[in-house]
């Protein structure tokens, strides 16, 4: 006997513009850009345009971490990009990144500008360009690079896979929440087993490959977004656990979450990023206070 409510697939599928959920009005079928709108150019060479999703956070903490090295070239704008309001689609954007997803850079430091967009091919072009978080040797080489593509191919069964179906879907679709919640604590195992015997990712060195996982699976493990952290049993993954907050307690992971966020405390939000001095003078508490 058949569930009444079950769907059935029509012969050709067609776009239906209200079919709810939290990112319903931004979410289309078609690229390109919706309208015209030039993008900002800072200071520095360095020109980012995100949000601090756990995407965008990725590029951010780099930066961060790449500055605190004292990679003077790594001094960077950051702008803001409202994906629900859709600045994703704006012809500006587009033209750096043809998937109108963020994070995008621009490289402006060489000859001509250099685009380059994939949260995971930023850092992999940071850390070549700076030479650092990412091992020189081949075999520490390979194992990094592995990991970031681990990430970048896991994450989307987190993200838009449970997170989607347990915290912004418009129903609960208990085949849905069951089946991505299953892949996500396979994923967790994965990494609690992994760093059963290691400090970082790739063993005793911090790289770009921490950076990558932690602002999704770190992040997931304290239970600061979804609100599934008793769902997913996460503190079960203990060393998943230790890692979260070792990372978590880095200066430069701090400052890097802050960039281009415009959600949670006011104290926490920079929405924009131009100078170190951001941090102390450009948060929204002290933007809206002096208002």
């Amino acid at each position: 006997m058949s569930d009444a409510n079950e769907y059935t697939p029509p012969k050709v599928w067609k776009w239906d513009a209200e079919n709810g959920g939290q990112f319903a009005k931004t979410n289309r079928p078609i690229a390109g850009p919706t309208h015209d709108k030039t993008l900002p150019v800072g200071a520095h060479p360095l020109q980012l345009h995100s949000l601090a999703t756990p995407n965008g956070v990725k590029v951010t903490i780099l930066l961060e971490e790449l500055l605190a090295l004292g990679h003077a070239g790594a001094e960077y704008d950051a702008y803001l990009i409202n994906i629900g309001e859709g600045d994703q689609f704006s012809s500006g954007f587009v033209d750096i990144n043809p998937n109108s997803k963020i994070p995008a850079m621009v490289d402006r430091s060489g000859p001509e500008p250099i685009r380059i967009f994939e949260s995971g091919a930023i850092l992999f072009y940071l850390a070549e360009k700076f030479d650092a978080f990412l091992p020189t040797d081949p075999a520490g080489r390979a194992e990094c690079l592995s990991w970031l593509f681990w990430q970048m191919g896991s994450a989307p069964f987190l993200g838009g896979g449970f997170g989607h179906f347990y915290a912004y879907a418009p129903t609960k679709i208990e085949y849905a929440i069951n089946r991505y919640a299953m892949e996500v604590k396979r994923q967790l195992d994965v990494l609690d087993r992994n760093l059963a015997e290691r400090k970082f990712i790739c063993g005793d060195d911090y790289t770009i490959a921490d950076m990558a996982i932690w602002p999704w699976y770190g992040v997931l493990v304290t239970g600061t977004i979804y609100e599934a952290a008793e769902f997913l049993d996460v503190k079960s993954y203990k060393h998943v656990d230790r890692w979260a907050k070792q990372i978590a307690a880095r200066p430069a992971v701090k400052r890097g979450r802050m960039v281009n966020r415009s959600f949670g405390p006011l104290e926490e939000q920079l929405r924009e990023r131009h100078d170190s001095s951001d941090f102390d003078t450009m948060t929204q508490d002290k933007i809206e206070a002096a208002d």
